[in-house]
Formats: C-alpha cells, structure tokens, sequence
C-alpha cells in the first residue's frame, strides 16, 4: 500500500502503512529468525557428527648409503553420535526454545507500540485540524468586528481606543493562527514520520468514532510549507461587518459523541496482565534462565556417546575399522561452583524484573485510567461550557452594536467563545490520547495488527 495524491485514509489505513513500512518491526521480525536459528542449532546435538578427511604425504630421506621416498595416501571416515548426557541438551533445547519465544514477544510488543503511536499522531492531526478552524473562524470574527469597529468611528458612535483595540485583537487572532498553522504541520510530519512515509503528497484522513468534529476528513498537505503569506495589513471592506455572529455559528465541535471505555479498572489490570508482550517476554525470559542454569547444574554429568570410523592407507593397501563406547567428563570444579552461582543470581534478576514489571504495569494503567475517566467527565461539561459562551458572546455582541456595551466586554465574551472551543478540541485529543495509552497498556487486541508470520 501506498499514498496516492488525494487519497482519503482513514486510521486502520495509516496503521497498515506503518506496520508494512516500520523498520524497526522489521528488526524485531530479524531477531525472531535468528533466535529460531539458535533453536535449530540447540537441537543439532542430537544429530551425529559426521568427519571425513584424505590426504598425500610424501616423504623422502637421504643418506649416505641409500635414498629411500615414499608416496602415501590416506583416506579417513568417522562418525559419532551423542546417545545420553544427562539431560544437558535438552535443558539447552528448551533454553532456546524460550529465547524464541521472547523474540516472538519482543516482535508483538513492538508492533502494538507502532500501532498506538500511528494513534496517538493520527488523533494529534485531527486536533490540530480543529484547533486551526477554530482559530480561522476567530481571524474572520475579528476582521468582521474591525471593519464594524472602523465603520462605527468613522460615524462619530465609537471612540479611536475601540479601533485600536480591534486592530489589536486581530492582530493578536492573526498570529494565534498562525501558530496552530504551525502546530498543524508539525502534526503532520509526526504521523508520517509514524507511518515512515516520506515525500508523502498531499492527501486526507476520516475523523475517528471518539474523535468525530463536524469536519469529516482534515487535509494533509506539506508540499507548500514554505509559502510565506503577509497578514499584517488590515482586511479589506466586509460587506455584512455589522453581522459578526454569523461566523461564530461555524462550530467544529456540534453533535460530538463518543462511547466511554467499556472496562472497569479491574478489568484493565488483568487484562494487562494477560496481553503485555513484555510481561509475556520476561516469562519468557525467566524460563530461559531457569533452563541454563539446569544446564549448567549438569555440566560435571559425563556423557556417553559412541563413534565408528574406517580408515584406508595405500602404502601397504592397509584398511582399518574401529567402532566405540565412550563415557567421558571435563570440568573445572571451582569455575563450575561460580558459573552456577551466577546462573541462580541470573533467575533471580530475571524473577526481580518480572514483580517490578508488574508493580510498574499496576500503576501505569491506574494512572491512564485516571486520566482517562477525567478527560471523559469533562467533556461533556465543555461541550455546555461552548454553549454557553457562544450565547454570551451573542448577546455581548448584540448589546455592543445598540450601543448598551463597551467594547471590553464584547472582546472578554469572544475570547471566552474561542477559548472553550479550543479547550474543547484539546480535551477531546487528551481524551483521545489517554484511551489509546490505556489500551496501549492493557495491550488491548487490535483489528488491524501484523504477526511474525506475514
């Protein structure tokens, strides 16, 4: 899959793209294969080990008396086969066998990061999106209040210090916008640097179920970041001036809904002791350990093994047989006693990280589940918060054009309309972002993932 010029992605879209695109899931996939390679190696101590080996010698030695050479040559075969030791090679088997399984862990873990950062900068777009229009229909607001402001003084009903003020607050609305342009494309460049999508063209993304603002898709568009635009001069005539509240009426948040979190935090916590690749990794990890050190523990074991070979050399046309038992065993015993020393301590580290993993996992989802039920509180409590300060700047402004307010009243009601707008958009990211970390955390199963097989 790829990215078209005016393609409409949607976020399953911009998750397949990272996980067919992300190196570092490749990486992971690379390790999984070599881990898979050691295993097959550990088993190879069960097949026989096969030698064979020719040669030519020729010799030649002088004397006074005599010269006397000769020209030699050998042919040798010989193989041997490991019949018990104990149990060592099993318990190596198994070792990386586990090893195998920490890699596949590994490889899941990675993949569910990818997934939840495509997320997390897919929501931070379509935030950016909103807070953008926001801030445009704020410039608009205010180039409209201005040329009503101008009209006003002009006509001898308003004072210089309520022109001024409304060349301020324009001014001011102007380089708002201008920093959520900013903010906008950084957004951008985070989700395709998440997707490693380069030189990417111009293209959309879908609103999500709990992130459904008014505006159905945002464009994604880069190619004209360097374009520079001159907003210092004043706007030019407005026809409808005297109607501001007509542009505040363009609301990017009306009828947002979204469905709460369907797991209490019991729920979550073992659902995130169940799924946590990492959790599962260290598991992994400490049965690896605890299989070392049954192999080292069995290293003094001596082992019966038993070997056949044939040999044929042609000075004399001379061939030789040979088949045998042997029971054999080499150690140190002082560098034993401390190898499995060290591999006790090993399963204990192993068994120390596996309590904080899951200390640190109890307290990570406790924290993001906090967070989440808060930002899911106050959203519905912003959303009448917008309402409400939309009225008053309705009625602000109404009250400004008959002459019965002052102009700070009218600019207080509009910033308060604008900036419940925006700390709407934002708890909604929040909200948005505290949900995805939460199923992050829980390793919550994903309809659109990739496994070590694809």
């Amino acid at each position: 899959m790829s990215v078209e010029k005016n393609m409409v992605l949607n976020i399953t879209d911009c998750i397949q793209l990272a996980l067919q695109n992300s190196p570092q899931i490749k990486k992971a996939r690379y390790n999984y294969g070599l881990a898979k390679g050691n295993l097959g190696i550990a088993k190879s101590g069960y097949f026989p080990n096969i030698g064979v080996g020719t040669g030519y010698n020729l010799n030649e030695n002088r004397t006074d008396r005599m010269n006397t050479n000769s020209n030699i040559y050998s042919a040798e075969a010989n193989i041997k086969q490991l019949i018990w030791n104990f149990g060592k090679t099993n318990a190596n088997i198994r070792m990386y066998n586990f090893d195998k399984l920490s890699a596949l862990y590994n490889f899941n873990d990675i993949v569910l990061d990818t997934i939840f950062t495509v997320k997390t900068n897919y929501y931070g777009v379509l935030a950016a999106k909103a807070t953008m229009d926001v801030n445009r229909a704020n410039v608009q607001i205010n180039e409209r209040n201005y040329q009503r402001t101008k009209a006003y003084f002009d006509e001898g009903i308003k004072s210089k210090i309520d022109l001024v003020n409304a060349e301020v607050y324009l001014s001011d609305s102007k380089v708002t916008l201008v920093n959520s342009e900013k903010l906008y494309q950084n957004a951008l460049v985070k989700l395709n640097n998440s997707m490693y999508v380069a030189f990417a063209p111009e293209y959309e993304i879908e609103n999500t179920e709990t992130f459904n603002f008014q505006n159905n898709n945002a464009p994604v568009n880069l190619e004209k970041i360097d374009v520079k635009l001159d907003l210092s001069t004043p706007p030019e005539t407005v026809g409808d001036a005297f109607l501001t509240s007509q542009v505040e009426k363009i609301n990017v948040l009306e009828n947002y809904k979204f469905e709460p979190f369907p797991y209490t935090f019991e729920e979550a916590v073992n659902l995130a002791y169940k799924n946590r690749p990492d959790l599962m990794s260290l598991d992994a990890s400490l049965s690896a350990v605890k299989e070392a050190l049954k192999y080292t523990k069995r290293e003094y074991l001596p082992e019966l093994s038993a070997s056949a070979g044939y040999g044929y050399r042609d000075q004399y046309n001379s061939n030789s047989y040979n088949v045998g038992v042997n029971f054999s065993s080499s150690f140190n015993i002082k560098g034993q006693k401390h190898k499995i020393d060290n591999a006790k301590i090993q399963v204990q580290m192993v068994e120390n990280d596996i309590e904080l993993a899951k200390q640190d996992i109890y307290f990570e989802v406790q924290n993001l589940y906090v967070n989440m039920v808060q930002f899911e509180k106050q959203i519905p409590l912003l959303a009448v918060k917008v309402k409400q300060t939309l009225e008053n700047f309705e009625l602000a402004d109404g009250r400004y054009a008959v002459g019965l307010g002052d102009y700070i009243e009218l600019q207080d009601a509009k910033v308060n309309y604008n900036n419940a707008q925006v700390n709407y958009v934002q708890t909604v990211y929040n909200y948005n972002v505290a949900r995805a970390n939460l199923e992050k955390a829980i390793a919550l199963p994903q309809n659109t993932t990739i496994t070590i097989e694809d």
